[in-house]
């Protein structure tokens, strides 16, 4: 009765010859039972997706609130600044401040010296980051790590604090000249180029050195030492493997250190003020005497303008040169 009530099975595949072994039989293949039919795709059970337009409207909204923000902090009180610098006290046309500024000799010494002390202090912070970077990455010595950390806080310190700094060391009454006038009993000591361009120069060096170096030990802590360590088997001398494996990978970091320190260099204003350099003008100087010591607002704003041209275009110079680098 078991039996009977057993569905019949389906009947056996016939059996073909193998073409590899004529006399073998083997069964032939089940025929393939057809695929289910498919069901609704995903996007119909999840229902309709809101339309392209909508999610971009409302992604436009979220970025009104920090466009507000930039607009009302920034760009309003630099538009105020370009707009003084149209309209002239004596009510004159709007660029005859521009004529004015650009013809006085005050404006053209204070371009030229900006634009040495800037070019000046980079190329000094490129040579001098780079060879600290280089010690403090390859050549071991205790403290290493202390010296990489504490560049990091240096970053944070103000400006004018290491200018008092080398004023209170090579300063008219400083440990250097005091020094120099209880050995000698001499009535001045020598060390006066901190009122000079060259007294600029060096703090700004100072000052502005760490932030080539942060990138180079960044980009120096990715190098393969393998790369040396070859080099080094080979028989390369040190300078050589500088200059043919450190080098070329520490170009993207230096056009990043270099093109940062030569903006803010354009653009300072407290290590010029604080060396009391009084022969040395620059561009940021120059608008705060046009504006303070002389109330001369429009000239201000003329020079304020110019510096930000500067700025901005050699920020524009850093992007792409920094781009094509790698960096």
């Amino acid at each position: 009765m078991a039996d009977a009530a057993r569905p019949p099975a389906p009947p056996a595949a016939p059996a073909v010859p193998h073409p590899a072994a004529p006399h073998a039989i083997v069964p032939a293949p089940h025929p393939r039972r057809p695929d289910p039919a498919p069901g609704p795709p995903d996007a119909a059970r999840r229902g309709p997706r809101p339309p392209r337009r909508a999610r971009g409207v409302a992604a436009h909204w979220w970025a009104l609130p920090p466009v507000a923000v930039l607009a009302l902090v920034f760009l309003y009180p630099l538009a105020l600044v370009v707009r003084q610098s149209l309209t002239p006290d004596n009510g004159g046309g709007p660029l005859d401040a521009y004529a004015s500024v650009f013809a006085s000799r005050a404006f053209r010494e204070a371009l030229g010296t900006t634009v040495w002390l800037a070019v000046g202090a980079t190329a000094g912070c490129l040579v001098l980051g780079f060879v600290l970077a280089l010690i403090i990455a390859f050549v071991p010595f205790p403290g290493a790590r202390a010296v990489a950390k504490f560049i990091d806080v240096f970053l944070s310190f103000p400006s004018f604090l290491v200018t008092l700094a080398l004023l209170f060391v090579y300063g008219t009454v400083g440990m250097a000249n005091g020094l120099w006038t209880d050995l000698t009993g001499a009535a001045d000591g020598p060390f006066h180029f901190l009122a000079t361009p060259w007294g600029v120069l060096l703090a700004e060096i100072t000052y502005f050195t760490p932030f080539v170096m942060r990138p180079l030990l960044a980009a120096f802590s990715q190098l393969d030492t393998a790369q040396l360590e070859v080099a080094s088997s080979l028989g390369a001398r040190p300078a050589r493997i500088v200059r043919r494996v450190i080098l070329p990978e520490a170009l993207p970091a230096l056009a990043a250190g270099g093109g940062l320190v030569l903006v803010m260099c354009l653009n300072e204003f407290g290590i010029v003020l604080f060396t009391g350099a009084k022969g040395v003008t620059t561009l940021p100087m120059l608008v705060y005497g046009k504006a303070i010591l002389e109330s001369d607002y429009p000239a201000a704003c003329v020079v304020a303008v110019v510096n930000i041209a500067i700025s901005v275009g050699l920020f524009g110079l850093y992007r792409v040169v920094s781009k094509r680098a790698g960096a």
